[in-house]
């Protein structure tokens, strides 16, 4: 707009030429050479003008593209930072249910152990009812005390089998929940060093 403008005030200057009389004693008016000099820095301004603008809008659309990328940029990392925080919070989710899972067993394991201590009570007594009996025996053999000490032996031989399985039960519980004690340690760190700020 700046361009056509001073064009056509150059044209409407060359066309007209006023007339090279001056009052006496004052300024001398401009002469031809003059002006065109003053319109051609005119044109030259407006064209420099127009090319700063331009590069001015240049510069905004860059910073506009810029400045969206970097909203972009911003939306992904708050996605991130969510999706970061949802898997922190269902790892705590899952830590409290193995936790919850760990006791249960733990409840269990002491109570098969109360089972067991009761289980090697009772033996102890099976085997000094079966040593009275040997003893009884020794002196008279007779036929009902020999059935009643076959008897005996019988149920001690059961009781030792069933102390026997339930040593083994204990033991495998024992290490299963140590095996899993040190897994839930594992993730207890991974869930602190993923708490941890970046």
């Amino acid at each position: 707009m700046v361009v056509p403008t001073l064009c056509l005030l150059w044209a409407i200057a060359t066309a007209v030429r006023p007339a090279p009389v001056a009052p006496l004693g004052g300024p001398e008016p401009a002469q031809y050479e003059e002006l065109t000099l003053l319109f051609h820095g005119a044109l030259q301004l407006g064209q420099a003008l127009n090319g700063v603008y331009k590069a001015t809008e240049a510069r905004l659309t860059e910073a506009g593209r810029n400045l969206g990328l970097f909203d972009q940029a911003l939306e992904f990392l708050g996605r991130e930072v969510n999706q970061g925080r949802d898997a922190t919070r269902e790892l705590r989710t899952s830590l409290s249910e193995i936790q919850a899972e760990e006791d249960t067993l733990h409840l269990r394991a002491e109570a098969t152990a109360r089972s067991l201590r009761e289980v090697a009570r009772a033996q102890h007594a099976l085997r000094n009812s079966v040593r009275r009996l040997q003893v009884q025996l020794r002196g008279a053999w007779l036929g009902q005390a020999h059935q009643e000490f076959e008897n005996l032996k019988d149920r001690a031989d059961k009781q030792n089998h069933l102390l026997w399985a339930l040593t083994g039960h204990v033991q495998r519980q024992q290490r299963e929940m140590a095996e899993q004690q040190q897994w839930l340690r594992q993730i207890q760190q991974r869930l602190h060093m993923a708490a941890l700020p970046a």
